[in-house]
């Protein structure tokens, strides 16, 4: 594992993680090169296939940041060929029960820990000449409790050996559990969100594993990494440069003579991919 998120960890302190969903190597650069102790390129929800991913690992390779890849859905083919391009972190959406988790950690770490196909390319090139022998430790594997059934079993996932963490999407794991009877949203404050997000938390940590979630803003993952959250994500690079795109042209509409900024306006972006 990444020598600085391990650090952080072990001093238990926060790692504060940068999101990517744009599909663009010196976007990555740049968030990389700005000091989050992750950057995670989603491969999901983000407009990011294989070869995009891999361009922008490679972009980032001059930064300390650790590199997560969240995957599309929980598929071997994927995961291990992400691996193999170098990411040392492993996202992965939708795990349900402890046979899915179990599958999860199979993928990500050879035998006898697991099932992963030997064949590292660019990993052991770039990461470790004994990247072989030394993958299984240097592998952070994360499963997405956002499910109605991922909630109920969540004890249950976090206890899986190779599991090494927990990850919350608010989106998802509110309509889960409560479908549109609460409004869409990331920060949650709704009393009933608030205590199952605590609990998946109480969950991971009972297992002696990290707990992650994705925030909408700096304010909301300050409170979550007061409540105990080792990884806390505040905005995607999307949500960035909109959110900057648009306070800038208002900021000038404001300061130029004779527009009060009162003209149309294109509506924001949605905060989150979740």
């Amino acid at each position: 594992m990444d020598e600085r998120v391990k650090r952080l960890w072990n001093s238990g302190r926060t790692a504060i993680g940068g999101w990517a969903l744009l599909p663009d190597e010196i976007t990555t650069e740049i968030m990389a090169g700005q000091g989050f102790d992750t950057v995670t390129i989603d491969v999901q929800h983000g407009l990011i296939d294989y070869q995009k991913a891999l361009a922008m690992l490679q972009a980032m390779n001059g930064s300390p940041t650790f590199p997560f890849a969240r995957v599309p859905w929980l598929d071997p083919a994927i995961i291990m060929k992400l691996l193999d391009a170098g990411f040392l972190g492993i996202i992965c959406p939708m795990i349900n029960n402890t046979e899915e988790a179990r599958r999860l950690a199979s993928y990500v770490r050879y035998p006898p820990l697991g099932e992963r196909s030997f064949g590292p390319a660019r990993a052991g090139f770039i990461k470790d000449p004994a990247y072989g022998s030394k993958a299984n430790d240097m592998i952070q594997c994360l499963a997405m409790i956002e499910t109605a059934e991922g909630y109920r079993n969540a004890e249950e996932i976090a206890r899986v050996e190779g599991i090494d963490g927990v990850y919350i999407g608010p989106f998802d794991l509110t309509l889960g559990l409560y479908g549109t009877d609460l409004p869409l949203g990331i920060d949650r404050e709704e009393p009933e969100m608030l205590e199952a997000i605590k609990r998946i938390l109480k969950a991971a940590h009972a297992a002696g594993k990290k707990a992650g979630i994705h925030c909408g803003s700096p304010e909301y993952a300050a409170r979550m990494a007061d409540l105990g959250f080792d990884l806390v994500v505040a905005s995607t690079d999307l949500v960035l440069f909109s959110s900057a795109s648009k306070s800038t042209l208002e900021a000038t509409r404001r300061l130029t003579s004779g527009d009060d900024g009162a003209g149309e306006q294109s509506a924001p972006l949605s905060t989150s991919p979740y």
